[in-house]
């Protein structure tokens, strides 16, 4: 099933098969860099994900890159108006805080330049999937600019000791790099072996409960943000609903060892 009404975008392919979205970043005369029409995209579709109750969420890049972060050019364009500057660089983080909390399963596919955005992007997947030809990097302070609305999200992934390296060095590391830094999951030889380990993910993906699995993320995404004794009474809560919800399916499916619905 693909979307039923088709959709022109100006930096992106996107690809609808059942519950599984595609979004490609489609700026490969820039490497996919982002400018603020594709944050705009990107924003337009997470909510249509939404709505639609996606269940996969799947980013990647044109033409053997994933993303060289930010448009430069139209940085520069804008650089006289200081409040347009802060503007475009929220609308950017706030993109990102969305796609952070999307309630279903996000997956990069990482190839060529992971740079800047590119990197906040993959720090916010709950799988990501990279060729050996990947490089990433916060090159940011090497062009005399600040990483502001990616550093978060890179600490959140890496600890703050490797961020702060990474961020104040600005050098570029290869994907075995990122595998031990935690950055990635899983590192590809070949094309062949980058699409299989996708599938296995978005196989994986589908067999889990949706809301559970939207449940999960939400309260995940609360550690360190409450008190852990008010995190767990309502992790509680969530668990009874659970149970009384998508676990009676499952149950019922490990009892006659079948498929769950959700399959």
């Amino acid at each position: 099933m693909t979307m039923g009404t088709p959709e022109i975008y100006k930096t992106l392919l996107v690809e609808q098969q059942a519950d599984v979205l595609t979004v490609t970043l489609n700026r490969p005369r820039q490497a996919n860099a982002m400018n603020l029409t594709m944050v705009n995209e990107l924003t337009q579709v997470m909510n249509r994900a939404v709505e639609q109750q996606v269940r996969v969420f799947i980013i990647r890049g044109a033409d053997g890159n994933f993303c060289a972060g930010g448009d430069i050019k139209e940085m520069q364009a804008i650089a006289s108006d200081r409040e347009e500057l802060a503007q475009f660089n929220r609308s950017f983080g706030l993109m990102l805080e969305q796609a952070n909390t999307l309630p279903c399963v996000v997956i990069t596919v990482l190839q060529g330049a992971v740079l800047g955005g590119g990197f906040g992007l993959a720090c916010i997947s709950d799988v990501a999937i990279s060729d050996t030809t990947s490089a990433f990097a916060m090159p940011e302070t090497s062009l005399g600019i600040i990483p502001a609305q990616i550093a978060p999200f890179v600490v959140d992934r890496i600890g703050l000791t490797q961020a702060r390296r990474l961020a104040l060095l600005g050098q570029r590391i290869p994907a075995a790099q990122a595998l031990t830094l935690g950055i990635i999951h899983h590192v590809s030889q070949t094309q062949d072996e980058l699409d299989s380990k996708l599938t296995l993910a978005v196989s994986a993906a589908m067999n889990c409960a949706p809301q559970a699995t939207a449940t999960t993320k939400a309260l995940m995404h609360k550690v360190g943000k409450l008190p852990m004794a008010s995190l767990l009474d309502e992790a509680a809560i969530h668990f009874a609903d659970s149970v009384q919800g998508e676990g009676r399916e499952g149950a019922r499916a490990f009892a006659h060892k079948s498929k769950p619905n959700w399959r």
